[in-house]
């Protein structure tokens, strides 16, 4: 029998009794789930790759990252060609700020885990919008922010060389409204490691908002942390659930595979 639970009161849902993830009926509560409650669940599925593939396409149209469907994620360089760039996820973001139409959802499959460290956790960006005082929604909702990839990497290497920033001047910024109306009525943040500035503010005034805002963003009542054990599924709605790792060391064997699936939603 198929159950679930809370992981969290502001988000989450843990599955158990999954026997097959591909089954009309599952896959439909896990969506109803993911729209609601933007985290899901399921301990030692143990799916190998063409499982994790053949699920997530149950889901949408599957990103291909640098031609790879399956992406690994780990800051050991011996397991990931971008583990110097993925240090950046020890910091709360949401991923595709700077492109017009955000990844939609998000999995994750461990591999091998941490011996310390390296658990994930997530915050609802839906529910910190919706408990925000009166005041602070309509001090909000006119603001828009720049989002840049400089942002997010300055928080990793805080003083870039000349190389450094000249790649990271090369990608792209996006502005965005702060709050994101959606088309189903609903309201969220949008914020995070690459909230750059906040358009027409004095700079200081405004990465003190941004702090703030973030700092509101990830209390304990909007969170759920995951420890990870191998074979775990996480799914989550990448739209509106803020994320980040939890610090592991470089020579850990931490291994994860991520598929990430298309969006279908501008940023307002």
């Amino acid at each position: 029998m198929i159950e679930s639970q809370a992981l969290s009161p502001s988000l989450g849902v843990e599955f158990t009794g999954i026997t097959d993830p591909l089954d009309d009926t599952v896959v439909q509560r896990f969506v109803e789930a993911l729209k609601w409650r933007g985290v899901l669940l399921v301990r030692g599925l143990n799916l190998d790759d063409e499982g994790q593939l053949a699920f997530s396409r149950r889901l949408g149209e599957v990103v291909a990252l640098r031609g790879q469907e399956i992406f690994p994620v780990s800051i050991n360089p011996e397991k990931s060609k971008l583990a110097k760039y993925l240090e950046g996820a020890f910091h709360w973001h949401l991923d595709g700020t700077t492109d017009d139409v955000p990844i939609k959802m998000t999995t994750l499959t461990a591999r091998q885990v941490a011996m310390t460290g390296g658990g994930t956790d997530f915050a609802s960006t839906y529910a910190a919008y919706e408990n925000l005082p009166e005041k602070d929604r309509e001090r909000y909702e006119s603001l828009r922010v720049v989002h840049s990839f400089e942002a997010a990497q300055r928080l990793v290497t805080p003083e870039p060389t000349e190389k450094d920033l000249a790649a990271w001047r090369a990608q792209p910024t996006h502005e965005v409204s702060l709050v994101w109306q959606r088309r189903d009525g609903r309201r969220s943040l949008v914020t995070g490691a690459t909230a750059d500035h906040i358009v027409g503010m004095d700079p200081d005034e405004s990465r003190a908002l941004l702090d703030e805002l973030l700092e509101w963003t990830t209390q304990d009542r909007f969170r759920f942390t995951h420890d990870w054990a191998v074979g775990d599924l996480v799914v989550w709605d990448n739209t509106g659930i803020l994320h980040r790792a939890l610090p592991y060391t470089k020579d850990s064997q931490r291994l994860l595979h991520r598929t990430t699936i298309v969006g279908n939603e501008a940023f307002a």
